[in-house]
């Protein structure tokens, strides 16, 4: 592990940051600057300074198809993607067209065991028997060449919404829009699949105005800014760069459930997770919401998802949350019998080694017995631990007679483009891959379960050409030392809600050294410390989660050097600093 401390900002571009915005601390103005922040117009976050709709390459086309639709009272379609983005997206969706009149609007979300990914051929007989005049694609379709060519041969209009990275060719749609398609002038290329649906719905209702439809039909106007809860889940749960659209959206979204005003089905899960939504912040929806409804789509069936999202009844939200948290815990048992497989395996890997060499440059794993839905955490888990680009792979149908095919979850590391790395491999390897897709950080793929060994050499080697041997060395960024007099609640406080902070925009992390002063276990893998700030009278509450039972506590430890957040600590309605601990080292015994 390198701890590495963050440029420090040049002092004009604090000062210049602390004139222009009132009362900005001198601390939270030069962690602002470190994240290239230098003008303070990035700082406003009031809705009115999201980028204009008009601007998607594809908004004309889409929005004058579901006007000709609406005018016909034509049914609509919409084939949702199973994690959080795209359950947000479907929500999103539906809430804002049945509030402009559309009439027919119903949702189908494919089983990802037996169907697959977006509007694949698999889904679209499905589609076809709802006799659906258009399908509306969310999070997914921009790689459905297939499904696409099979659904309009049907006589059905298809729009696609998506934002993940198109390949050489788009599918032959009515209708595109994803900022990241060729020839798209879009300034956020950032979006998550539910920011390009709200976006979409923007448009509309801008469209709807013009031709005076709500006036003729006696509709008030939606306002769409009360879906930005659904737009701030999806956009958080889905990791995508908080640039400052992503920010504007996210920070109306977060003021919205902390006021009470968010959706049944969000309060609902906020509620399982135990996170208050008065003092919600991202971070929680990343954490406590987000894992319990993607946890449908992973196990079971995302329409439980969809349908708490839906919900405008409590007692109907808070039930099926606690249906979804039960299927999270199975989720969390199921990974952690896979994640200590994987080690184990690791661990043989490693002991082959001899002490001059490392871990390859990329990691494969596969093991008959893995559940398709947890792969890509279990992706997560050993990237961060080994810090590679990991692919994991399961059986794509344990129960077909052949069971050949292999699904795969990939996630990367910085430096290391995986979708794009995946599209070298097929490049040069026609036929190795059968399908795949994604982002830079994660993608998802098929193959036959016969070409493994010559896939993993292929994916070994190219992440051996572009990653040298200083990308491979995981590193904690840090914002540096902080002073003792902003070692205080005020300032976690402060820093608390001067976000979004998320990819892209982290949230400030600092390191420094501390005498341990006392250190104890709560539960079975969090250790609990009292700190004394060096040089200072000032103790501090402390905690580290998720460390290693077998080395800590260590009583012969007296002094340690951390990498920390300031975080807030409430308990019985007292407020009072804690440490969050995210890396610990001892300096001595």
């Amino acid at each position: 592990m390198l701890i590495q401390r963050r440029p420090t900002p040049p002092e004009a571009a604090v000062a210049a940051l602390m004139a222009a915005v009132v009362a900005i601390p001198p601390l939270l103005a030069r962690i602002y600057a470190s994240r290239q922040i230098s003008d303070p117009e990035e700082l406003k976050l009031e809705t009115a300074g999201l980028l204009p709709p008009a601007s998607l390459k594809g908004m004309p086309e889409a929005t004058h198809l579901l006007w000709r639709v609406l005018q016909q009272q034509g049914r609509i379609l919409v084939v949702s993607d199973f994690d959080a983005d795209g359950a947000t997206s479907c929500a999103v969706a539906l809430r804002a067209l049945r509030q402009m009149g559309f009439a027919h609007v119903d949702y189908i979300v494919p089983d990802r065991f037996t169907y697959g990914y977006g509007l694949s051929p698999e889904i679209v007989p499905l589609a076809i028997a709802r006799k659906p005049d258009l399908i509306i694609t969310v999070d997914n379709g921009i790689s459905s060449h297939e499904g696409v060519a099979m659904a309009r041969a049907a006589g059905i209009a298809v729009l696609v919404t998506d934002h993940h990275l198109p390949g050489q060719t788009l599918p032959d749609a009515d209708a595109i829009l994803n900022p990241n398609q060729p020839g798209c002038t879009f300034a956020s290329k950032a979006l998550a699949g539910v920011g390009v649906v709200f976006y979409l719905m923007l448009g509309l209702r801008a469209l709807l105005r013009e031709q005076g439809w709500f006036t003729a039909q006696g509709l008030p106007e939606p306002r769409l800014v009360d879906l930005l809860d659904l737009v701030a889940l999806g956009t958080v749960a889905d990791v995508v760069p908080l640039d400052r659209n992503n920010r504007i959206l996210v920070n109306a979204g977060l003021r919205r459930i902390r006021q009470g005003r968010a959706c049944e089905g969000i309060l609902a899960l906020l509620n399982q997770g135990r996170r208050p939504y008065h003092s919600l912040v991202a971070s929680d929806l990343g954490f406590a919401v987000g894992p319990r409804l993607n946890a449908a789509g992973r196990l079971e069936d995302m329409s439980l998802g969809i349908a708490c999202l839906l919900s405008d009844d409590a007692v109907s939200a808070r039930q099926l949350a606690a249906q979804l948290d039960r299927i999270n815990e199975e989720r969390k048992r199921i990974e952690g019998e896979m994640r200590d497989q994987a080690m184990v395996a690791l661990g043989l890997m490693q002991d082959q080694l001899d002490g001059a060499q490392e871990m390859p440059a990329a990691l494969c794993l596969y093991d008959p017995q893995w559940h398709q839905g947890v792969v890509g955490i279990l992706a997560s888990r050993v990237k961060e631990q080994f810090h590679r680009p990991v692919i994991v792979f399961a059986d794509a149908d344990s129960n077909a007679p052949d069971n050949s095919e292999l699904k795969g979850s990939a996630r990367s590391v910085p430096g290391l483009h995986i979708r794009d790395l995946l599209d070298q491999i097929a490049a040069q390897q026609p036929g190795l891959i059968s399908r795949f897709g994604g982002h830079a950080m994660a993608a998802g793929l098929s193959l036959d379960k016969s070409r493994l060994a010559d896939f993993e050499a292929a994916f070994v080697s190219a992440a051996e050409r572009l990653l040298d041997n200083d990308a491979r060395q995981k590193r904690m960024l840090t914002d540096g030392a902080i002073e003792v007099p902003d070692m205080c609640l005020e300032t976690a406080e402060i820093l608390r809600h001067a976000g979004p902070w998320g990819q892209g925009f982290p949230e400030p992390l600092f390191d420094g050294e501390f005498e341990l002063v006392s250190q104890r276990l709560v539960g079975d893998r969090h250790l609990k410390m009292t700190l004394l700030v060096s040089g200072s009278d000032n103790l501090l509450d402390a905690i580290a989660f998720n460390i290693d039972p077998l080395v800590w506590p260590d009583q012969s430890v007296s002094q340690v050097q951390l990498v920390y957040r300031l975080d807030v600590n409430e308990f019985r309605g007292q407020r009072q600093l804690q440490l969050l601990v995210e890396h610990l080292q001892p300096l001595t015994r």
